[in-house]
C-alpha cells in the first residue's frame, strides 16, 4: 500500500467518525426530550387559556397555570431570585383535587416526598409579592380550527403533564 491509499483510508474513517457523532448527538437531544414522557410522573395542572395563531405552525393555545405565579412566601432558600434565574417548583396534590398546587420554590433541585414533583423553570420577572415563573409549557399546539373551541373553555381546562425527575416537563394531553 502507498502513502496515498493510506491517506485516503484515515480520511474515510475520519468522515465517517465525524457524521456518527452528529448522529449520536442529534439523536441524544430528541432522546433527552422526549424522555420525560416515558420516565415522567403525570401530573394534571389548572389553565386559564388563550388562542393565538402562529403563522408558521398554525393554531395553538397559549396557557395560563396556577402555578405560574408564586407568592414569595413560597420560597424555600436563602438569596430571592432574579429575572431569569433557573429555578424549581415543588409540587404536590392539592387535598382531594387530582391538580397540583406549589409547596415550594427552590433555587436548586429540592428533595420530593411521595406524590411530589420537582419542576424546572425560569423567573420571568418579579415584584414585591410574587414571582412569575415559566417552565416551557405555555404553549400547546393544536390542529388548526380547533384553538377557538379550547379558547371558549377558558378556565376549564385541564393539562396532562409529564415531568421527568430532572424537572423537565412536556405536554401530554389537554382536557375540559
Amino acid at each position: 500500500m502507498n502513502d496515498q491509499t493510506m491517506f485516503k483510508r484515515g480520511r474515510n474513517v475520519w468522515l465517517i467518525l465525524l457524521v456518527a457523532v452528529q448522529l449520536l448527538f442529534l439523536g441524544g437531544i430528541a432522546c433527552f426530550h422526549y424522555s420525560a414522557l416515558w420516565v415522567g410522573k403525570e401530573i394534571t395542572l389548572r389553565t386559564v387559556p388563550v388562542d393565538p395563531r402562529d403563522q408558521l405552525y398554525g393554531d395553538y393555545v397559549q396557557l395560563n397555570y396556577a402555578i405560574n405565579n408564586a407568592a414569595w412566601s413560597d420560597w424555600k432558600d436563602g438569596d430571592k431570585a432574579k429575572q431569569g434565574d433557573t429555578i424549581y417548583v415543588l409540587l404536590a396534590q392539592d387535598g382531594d383535587a387530582s391538580t397540583y398546587e406549589i409547596k415550594g420554590v427552590y433555587d436548586r433541585k429540592p428533595p420530593r416526598g411521595t406524590g411530589e414533583v420537582a419542576l424546572k423553570g425560569r423567573v420571568q420577572y418579579t415584584t414585591d409579592d410574587t414571582l412569575r415563573i415559566t417552565y416551557g409549557l405555555e404553549q400547546y399546539y393544536v390542529e388548526e380550527n380547533t384553538g377557538k373551541e379550547l379558547e371558549q373553555r377558558a378556565g376549564k381546562l385541564i393539562v396532562h403533564v409529564k415531568v421527568a425527575p430532572w424537572g423537565s416537563a412536556i405536554i401530554e394531553r389537554i382536557q375540559p
